[in-house]
């Protein structure tokens, strides 16, 4: 039998709201009032929001033509262990850093393998700028988005040689700003690993021995679904 043991717990989800930043070409956050108390004796309201919007997991389907929606991951595959790689200090000086194998081995010198079946989070930083659509995103005037994220040769020995689970960032995507092939989004989705993008609070976890439960909306073909993830951390 499983036992997890955990000492605090810790939203990993941002709020949602409708100022929250969005991806160039994302439906609008929207809440429409159904029902309010003084007229209906309860309240309720209607949103709508994109499969992609807030802190969310993404699904094969969203890259792959043959790849399975949201709805068929099993409960099992959403409660995985987790380490987390910071790079606050170096994505500060340069928006476009790209996590490398060099730093992955530097982190398992100091905290040992990664273990087989983990999700690894990136701590960017990025986090501390979801209040500012601009500076979360940064476009330059050519609307390219500079923020950093894993690198395509980071990702491949984590999947081969590590067989992780999945990957996660508190930027708007794993993959770089500037990367349009989506490199990391493919290499780990096509395996129906986990890829989780907007996180927060990814300050307040230890490097190592965390265990997420992520609560996914089980949209029937989603591309993907907005989360609740918690953090369980020892």
């Amino acid at each position: 039998m499983n036992t997890i043991t955990f000492s605090r717990v810790i939203h990993l989800s941002h709020v949602i709201d409708t100022n929250i930043p969005q991806w160039p070409g994302d439906p609008p956050v929207e809440f429409t009032p159904v029902a309010e108390l003084q007229d209906d004796g309860y309240y309720l309201r209607c949103f709508s929001l994109g499969e992609h919007s807030g802190t969310h997991i993404n699904a094969p389907n969203s890259f792959y033509q043959a790849g399975v929606g949201i709805d068929k991951y099993s409960a099992q595959s959403l409660i995985v262990r987790a380490v987390v790689i910071d790079i606050c200090a170096v994505a500060a000086i340069n928006p476009d850093y790209i996590l490398t194998v060099a730093d992955v081995l530097a982190w398992e010198r100091e905290h040992g393998e990664i273990p087989v079946g983990n999700i690894v989070l990136l701590h960017t930083g990025w986090q501390a700028k979801w209040l500012d659509k601009n500076a979360f995103l940064n476009q330059d005037t050519q609307g390219i988005m500079h923020f950093p994220g894993f690198g395509r040769d980071a990702t491949e020995f984590l999947v081969n040689e590590r067989r992780i689970a999945g990957v996660g960032i508190d930027t708007h995507g794993v993959d770089p700003g500037q990367d349009h092939s989506f490199a990391t989004n493919r290499l780990v989705l096509a395996q129906q690993g986990i890829v989780l993008e907007n996180l927060a609070n990814l300050d307040q976890l230890p490097p190592q021995g965390t265990t997420l439960a992520i609560g996914v909306i089980r949209l029937r073909r989603g591309s993907g679904s907005p989360v609740g993830v918690l953090a369980l951390v020892p």
